[in-house]
């Protein structure tokens, strides 16, 4: 069976389609039956587009040829930012990816028939500036009720012994009304490492975070379900995280959003990255071992009470 015909057999389980997409790239779109929708390009396996079953765009990209992609949910490896010698947010996002045919099995707790399975090898340029063989192989699901899950699996497959080490961050740019008007619950009293003060390290006050002007932070020890309230749209989104210990918020603000040739002078208005991450204490991977993180997105209404979008219900109730 050549290439081709595995790849189209093995996706034909599922309701997937390959299709062309921006400066004729590859992508793939998965689509649930009650609407809702996600794209992922095999350049970067970014994903660019995930949208609810109104149809509604819930990541925020743009889209300016000849630039990259900005936005939606880069891949951040071997690197997170600056954090070590390579390129900003390593090459994973920069790299062309395949789709695995035939994946070794996936521990999941959905029988959802609706995801693609895309892996990663190093190319010899890769291997001139991080000398470590991998596999990366990165699992895209869409729920049955839309939620957007990440299942990233990396192995370290050196054969001299050598033991590698990395850090790790979803890249996840959300699609909001105002960002004067969002707060972050969850992370409230936990210390972070500020990038905007040399990484120092600070506690984080107050009961919620808000956002009046740049902000770019790894929050340290976070807890596995993090939620963006959308006051304006009556949103909120929900991180659910494993293996993930950091999460980075960040979003540039005015006079740095200008600065950026790839975004518009007001385009941080509509954006707030918060990031399922494994930054502060990198992962180190013997040769055969193998590393899990993973995160699921859901965007669910929010409800009022007292006057403001009552969190404790998301986070602490589940889904409804």
């Amino acid at each position: 069976m050549s290439s081709t015909a595995a790849v189209t057999a093995a996706i034909e389980r599922v309701p997937v389609e390959i299709c062309k997409g921006m400066n004729g790239l590859e992508k793939v779109v998965l689509r649930e039956a009650r609407g809702s929708s996600a794209e992922v390009y095999l350049y970067g396996g970014h994903i660019t587009s995930w949208k609810n079953d109104h149809g509604e765009e819930l990541l925020f990209a743009i889209f300016k040829p000849p630039k990259p992609i900005r936005g939606g949910i880069p891949i951040c490896f071997p690197q997170f930012s600056n954090h070590g010698f390579l390129e900003q947010h390593g090459f994973a996002r920069n790299r062309f990816w395949s789709i695995d045919t035939n994946p070794p099995p996936f521990p999941t707790n959905s029988s959802t028939k609706t995801f693609v399975d895309l892996i990663l090898k190093p190319i010899e340029e890769d291997m001139k500036i991080w000398p470590h063989s991998f596999e990366f192989r990165l699992r895209v699901t869409l729920g049955p009720s839309g939620d957007l899950m990440l299942t990233s699996r990396i192995r370290n497959t050196n054969t001299d012994g050598k033991p590698f080490t990395f850090t790790f961050a979803y890249h996840t740019y959300f699609s909001v009304s105002d960002i004067s008007e969002v707060r972050v619950e969850g992370l409230e009293t936990l210390d972070y490492l500020d990038s905007l003060q040399n990484k120092q390290r600070f506690t984080e006050q107050g009961d919620a975070i808000t956002f009046e002007s740049e902000v770019d932070k790894i929050y340290l020890s976070t807890p596995t379900k993090i939620a963006i309230l959308d006051h304006e749209k009556k949103r909120t989104f929900v991180i659910r995280k494993d293996g993930l210990p950091d999460a980075v918020v960040w979003n540039p603000w005015d006079k740095k959003a200008k600065a950026m040739a790839d975004f518009g002078d007001d385009d941080y208005k509509h954006m707030l990255c918060v990031e399922a991450a494994a930054v502060e204490k990198p992962i180190t991977l013997k040769p055969g071992e193998e590393w899990r993180g993973r995160q699921e997105l859901s965007a669910v209404p929010s409800s009022y009470c007292s006057g403001q979008l009552d969190p404790q219900r998301v986070l602490l109730g589940g889904r409804n």
